[in-house]
């Protein structure tokens, strides 16, 4: 797999793009940290979205929200992250995206299945 960093100032388009390429994709967050080791945080969640608010005077966020049931619906916050990077793999398709916090954590979000979106069936 290849990763690619993704620049601050594209973080808002990134992430609508990735949004609607994904959403409702059957998604893992995992967060890594030397204190706490490998934590999952949610399994096989479907996404609804993930949003960057670039800070004017306050720190920037990115927030990755998952489950589409009010009963199993989160939101993870990452606070003034670092650094944005998402793993390709030999064909093109997303296999993993990576948020790094101040607090030497990252945040890994992973689909259950990596494949490019067009190779999807429609439902529709």
């Amino acid at each position: 797999m290849k990763t690619h960093e993704i620049s601050r100032n594209e973080w808002p388009g990134f992430f609508d793009s990735f949004t609607r390429r994904y959403e409702g994709w059957l998604a893992d967050v995992e967060i890594f940290g030397a204190e706490i080791g490998s934590q999952i945080e949610e399994h096989e969640l479907p996404l609804e979205g993930i949003t960057a608010e670039l800070g004017n005077g306050s720190p920037d966020r990115i927030e990755i929200m998952l489950g589409a049931e009010p009963d199993d619906h989160i939101t993870h916050t990452i606070t003034a992250p670092l650094l944005v990077s998402v793993e390709k793999t030999d064909e093109g398709a997303d296999g993993a995206l990576a948020i790094k916090a101040p607090d030497g954590t990252t945040t890994l979000l992973r689909f259950r299945a990596v494949m490019l979106p067009e190779m999807v069936d429609s439902i529709a």
